[in-house]
């Protein structure tokens, strides 16, 4: 019997070969937003692992989103050219379908690169810039506070989101993800943690949640229905008095009406205080709370580094699809190495026809 890890799935009208996504996952090497030849190497590789879904990592719908000044972009059409260089090489050998993040940090954004240090760059410093956030509260207490965003500033953004959106479609993108995970401006809106607004973008959950939703509604109207959009969110800030898993269930029946094809849950990163119970299946239980309260297929991430972990986590119906990041890149064969523990067969690209040890010969497709 195949290995429910292994089978195929449809998220929307697109089918993925097997239930293993390759989550976003920031490289923080562009050139003033634009890929380069990093960026095919680094992806060329993961589109030969074998997953269902290839997703591109957190990618800025203008300049003042980037996390970093190395973030990839898409405010113009710069950003786009380069990206179009990236697809149709990775295209030209490998059929996996591609998925783009679409990003903004909000107060989060304007930090060094994370193998220096990772601080924030204050406007007026070299790579440094002004934040923006729903609030004029700062990450961290010795940051530039960001500034609070108007109306004009919200319009802009969402409009932004939008044409980012247009572009990845125009480009060929086979899903679209928004982010509002991890800290970054739409989980800013979420979270009463940072949004401490007394308009109609703050205080209830109502509030909080129409900034996001305007976006998402955006968005969907410049994706065509034959593109999944999908949502990250994190499922819980783990701080008292934060985002919570009752908001994040909310927030999804709420997307899900609107026509989102999917949710990938992940946790975390909106507050220094965060408490994360780190270990393996961490955040399984948020998305098994999601999955139980909506339709639409769920994606559960983080420490799932097993083959018979993850076989677990989707044939025992906690989630839909499981995300892999840091273990993909300390092994970007994980899912042949996977199919090789479930007895599944698998087809790598021609190259690699030779690859698999003499235990393994029999698991390629030929």
């Amino acid at each position: 019997m195949t290995a429910t890890l292994f089978t195929p799935f449809d998220l929307g009208k697109l089918t993925l070969a097997n239930r293993i996504i390759v989550a976003p996952m920031c490289t923080y090497s562009a050139d003033d937003g634009r890929a380069n030849d990093w960026h095919l190497i680094h992806y060329g590789n993961l589109a030969l692992s074998g997953a269902g879904l290839l997703t591109v990592e957190a990618t800025a719908v203008a300049p003042e989103g980037r996390i970093t000044y190395g973030d990839l972009g898409l405010w113009d059409e710069a950003c786009a050219n380069a990206l179009a260089i990236l697809l149709a090489g990775l295209r030209r050998w490998s059929d996996m379908p591609i998925a783009i993040q679409i990003a903004h940090a909000g107060r989060k954004a304007s930090t060094n690169l994370p193998w220096l240090g990772a601080a924030q760059i204050p406007p007026g410093k070299a790579h440094g810039w002004q934040t923006l956030s729903s609030s004029d509260l700062p990450f961290q207490t010795n940051e530039n506070p960001p500034q609070a965003l108007d109306q004009d500033g919200l319009k802009r953004i969402r409009d932004a989101f939008a044409a980012a959106a247009a572009r990845a479609v125009a480009l060929g993108f086979d899903a679209i993800q928004l982010h509002s995970a991890h800290g970054y401006l739409l989980h800013q809106f979420l979270s009463p943690l940072a949004n401490r607004r007394d308009d109609e973008y703050g205080g209830s959950l109502e509030n909080r949640l129409r900034f996001p939703l305007d976006v998402f509604t955006a968005v969907r109207a410049s994706v065509p229905g034959r593109i999944p959009l999908t949502v990250r969110v994190s499922g819980t800030d783990w701080v008292d008095g934060g985002w919570d898993i009752d908001g994040t269930i909310a927030y999804a029946k709420a997307l899900e009406a609107l026509g989102c094809a999917a949710i990938h849950v992940s946790s975390g990163g909106l507050s220094p205080q965060q408490k994360i119970p780190l270990g393996p299946n961490y955040q399984v239980p948020l998305a098994r709370a999601v999955k139980a309260a909506v339709a639409m297929p769920v994606v559960t991430v983080g420490l799932i580094t097993e083959a018979e972990q993850a076989e677990a986590i989707v044939a025992g119906g906690d989630a839909d699809l499981v995300a892999l990041a840091r273990a993909m890149l300390y092994d970007p064969r994980w899912p042949w190495h996977a199919a090789e523990r479930l007895g599944v067969r698998i087809k790598p690209a021609n190259q690699y026809l030779r690859a698999a040890p003499n235990r393994a010969a029999d698991l390629f497709k030929v």
